[in-house]
């Protein structure tokens, strides 16, 4: 099952565990079985037309969805998968 890394802000979601498994075949799956694992997760993950949130970047094996097929990018059981939030402000 891949492992997906948690973010500190969602940690209380998940019981405060920073690592997570899941049995999912792409990214697609891997939220949704998030969700049921943790319920009130996906909506931290995904906007209301189902889509990653734009301040949400997920990695595969350090590899941005973004740049690959988006939620329905592939993983394997090996796979790491890391939820980054963006991080925003500071002075200017």
């Amino acid at each position: 099952m891949p492992s997906v890394r948690i973010p500190t802000p969602l940690r209380r979601l998940t019981g405060e565990k920073d690592e997570v498994r899941v049995n999912a075949k792409n990214i697609e799956d891997l939220i949704q079985e998030l969700e049921k694992q943790f319920p009130g997760i996906k909506e931290r993950l995904c906007d209301e037309t189902g889509n990653v949130r734009r301040f949400i970047n997920l990695y595969v094996n350090n590899e941005d969805i973004r740049f690959l097929k988006g939620i329905e990018t592939e993983i394997n059981d090996s796979d790491v998968v890391s939820i980054v939030p963006a991080i925003a402000g500071g002075k200017v």
